[in-house]
C-alpha cells in the first residue's frame, strides 16, 4: 500500500495566504523526506477558506526541495478553464517534475466557484468535463494542424503552423503518452468510479465520505473493470481518510474531539457548507437521518481513524477489509495553527513509520478481493 497526503488545503478564514502556502510547502518536503509515495493540492478560486488557486504553480514551487514525492492535482476542476491551457499547463508540469505529476480532474465541488465561472447547471458541468477531458488527450495525441469541435469549446490551429520553426504544436507530455489520469468522487455510487474504471483512469474517493458511500465505489470501480474487461484489483484507486495518529487512544481522542482541533474546524466547516448546498446525504453514515439529528462529534465517529499507532493500522486494515482493496491511502492534511502543527506532524510520522509498514505486511499476506 502507498502513502499519500491530501491537502484541500483548509484553513480558518482568518489565516494569511502567505502563511497557508509557506505550512502547506513545509508539510510535503516534510512528508516526503518521512516516506510518504504522493501529495495532492486542490483547486479554488474563491473561497478565503480553501485559498489555492493554481496548484500546479504551488506544486512546481516544491519540485526542487522533494526528491521522490508523486505531485498530483486534486483536483484541476476542468469546466472552470479552456481545455487547451491545461493541456499545455500539465504538460509542463509533468517535464518539470521529470513525471512525478499525476493528472487529477473533477468537475468542480465549490458553489462559489461555479457562481464565478457560469457552471451552476450541474448536466453543463458535467458536459464540459467530459468535453474537456477529451480535447485534452487529442491535443496531447497529434501534431497540427488541430480542429477540435465541441460543443463548449474549439480548439482550432490550422492556417498559422510552420513547421520548421515550431510554431503551431501544442507541448505534449512528459510521460508517455500522458500523465496518469484519476477522477475524484464522493457521492454514493458514484458514476465517476465506474468512468474511470473504464477508462483506465483512478478513481478517489474523498474523506468526508461515510464507510458505506467508499465501498459503494469499490461496487462502482468492479463494475466499470469488469465492462472494460480488466480485473478489478484495486491497484489504482486512491481513498482519502481523517487521520490522527498519537502515543495513546486516549490522547488520539482527546486530540480528535478538541473543539479546537483542526479536525473539528474540518468537519464543522464541510457540513455548514453541504447544508447550504443542500447536498448534507454525501456526509451522513444513514441517509435517512435528519439533519438536525447530525453532530460534528458524530461525523467525526463516523468518518475519522485514530487512536495509537496499533489501533489505528487495527482499524485501517478492518476498513479495507469492509470497503474494498483500495491500493493507497491519502491522509488527509488539517490545519497547523496553534497546537495542532505538531498533532498533524505527529500523526505523519507514526503513519509512516509505524503504522504503514505494518499494513503493507497484511496486505501482502492477504489474498486479493474479487
Amino acid at each position: 500500500m502507498k502513502l499519500g497526503l491530501f491537502m484541500m488545503p483548509l484553513h480558518p478564514s482568518h489565516r494569511l495566504m502567505h502563511e497557508i502556502i509557506e505550512e502547506n510547502a513545509d508539510k510535503i518536503i516534510h512528508a516526503d523526506q518521512i516516506g510518504f509515495d504522493e501529495a495532492w493540492v486542490g483547486e479554488h478560486f474563491s473561497a478565503t477558506t480553501e485559498p489555492l488557486s493554481a496548484p500546479m504553480m504551488f506544486m512546481a514551487s516544491l519540485l526542487r526541495q522533494t526528491k521522490n514525492i508523486v505531485f498530483g492535482t486534486g483536483v484541476v476542476s476542468l469546466p472552470n478553464h479552456h481545455p487547451a491551457i491545461v493541456a499545455a499547463e500539465a504538460a509542463q508540469f509533468d517535464h518539470l517534475s521529470r513525471g512525478r505529476f499525476i493528472f487529477g480532474i473533477g468537475p468542480s465541488g465549490l458553489a462559489s466557484d461555479h457562481e464565478l465561472f457560469g457552471n451552476t447547471d450541474m448536466t453543463v458541468r458535467n458536459e464540459r468535463m467530459a468535453e474537456s477531458i477529451e480535447t485534452i488527450l487529442k491535443i496531447w495525441g497529434q501534431d497540427p494542424p488541430y480542429d477540435i469541435k465541441g460543443k463548449h469549446w474549439h480548439v482550432k490551429i490550422t492556417d498559422a503552423i510552420v513547421p520548421e520553426l515550431g510554431v503551431g504544436y501544442m507541448p505534449k507530455p512528459y510521460q508517455k503518452p500522458h500523465p496518469p489520469i484519476a477522477m475524484s468522487a464522493m457521492s454514493p455510487h458514484s458514476s465517476s468510479v465506474k468512468t474511470a474504471a473504464l477508462r483506465g483512469w483512478g478513481p478517489i474517493s474523498a474523506n468526508f465520505c461515510p464507510e458505506y458511500v467508499v465501498a459503494s465505489h469499490w461496487g462502482k470501480y468492479v463494475e466499470g473493470c469488469r465492462e472494460a474487461g480488466r480485473e478489478p484489483t484495486g491497484q489504482d484507486w486512491r481513498v482519502a481518510r481523517n487521520i490522527l495518529v498519537a502515543e495513546s487512544d486516549q490522547q488520539a481522542l482527546d486530540w480528535a474531539m478538541d473543539p479546537k482541533g483542526s479536525n473539528h474546524y474540518y468537519f464543522r466547516y464541510l457540513w455548514e457548507v453541504l447544508k447550504r448546498a443542500n447536498y448534507t446525504v454525501v456526509m451522513k453514515s444513514d441517509p435517512a437521518m435528519p439533519d438536525e439529528a447530525v453532530t460534528v462529534e458524530g461525523l467525526i465517529e463516523s468518518m475519522m481513524i485514530y487512536g495509537s499507532s496499533r489501533t489505528v493500522t487495527e482499524k485501517l486494515l478492518a476498513f479495507r477489509e469492509r470497503v474494498g482493496p483500495f491500493s493507497t491511502l491519502l491522509m488527509a492534511s488539517m490545519d497547523g495553527s496553534g497546537a495542532n502543527r505538531h498533532r498533524e506532524w505527529e500523526t505523519m510520522r507514526r503513519l509512516a513509520t509505524e503504522v504503514l509498514p505494518r499494513v503493507r505486511e497484511a496486505t501482502r499476506r492477504a489474498p486479493a478481493m474479487a
